[in-house]
């Protein structure tokens, strides 16, 4: 279950809409539970992915301290159709540069490090809280 977490929570941050494929392919490859690798993903929508990818640019530009030599970056989405949406995200995307470059993959590996151990520390204390519970009741 936590392995799921992790690779759902890394490959939520793939670009476009390859981020269930990818978590499929990171579950089977590093043999995690798929259905919780593919749901996980979800955490990724319309409304969280512009606040999400601000943030890997951040971290970016915090890690690399590498701004483009230019103004400050506009990180709202530019106008989009159901037919250019593709071409306009590779756009948005690509100017962005080196800072979201290095800030993605440091953003997911570190959602994916702290899912795995949350849920590694959520199900050890589920499971200490049973034994109690069930140690109260044989008294």
């Amino acid at each position: 279950m936590s392995g799921g977490v992790a690779v759902g929570l890394f490959a939520g941050l793939i670009p476009g809409p390859l981020q269930m494929i990818g978590a499929a392919l990171l579950a089977v490859m590093f043999r995690v539970n798929l259905p919780v690798a593919a749901v996980t993903t979800l955490y990724t929508n319309p409304f969280t992915i512009v606040p999400l990818y601000a943030l890997a640019y951040e971290l970016g530009v915090f890690v690399t301290g590498h701004v483009n030599g230019q103004s400050p970056v506009n990180l709202s989405l530019p106008e989009m159709t159901w037919v250019n949406w593709p071409a306009v995200m590779l756009d948005w995307i690509v100017s962005l540069g080196k800072p979201l470059a290095a800030g993605l993959p440091l953003l997911a590996l570190s959602f994916a490090i702290a899912g795995y151990f949350g849920v590694r520390m959520l199900w050890r204390a589920m499971v200490i809280w049973e034994w109690r519970k069930r140690a109260s009741r044989r008294r």
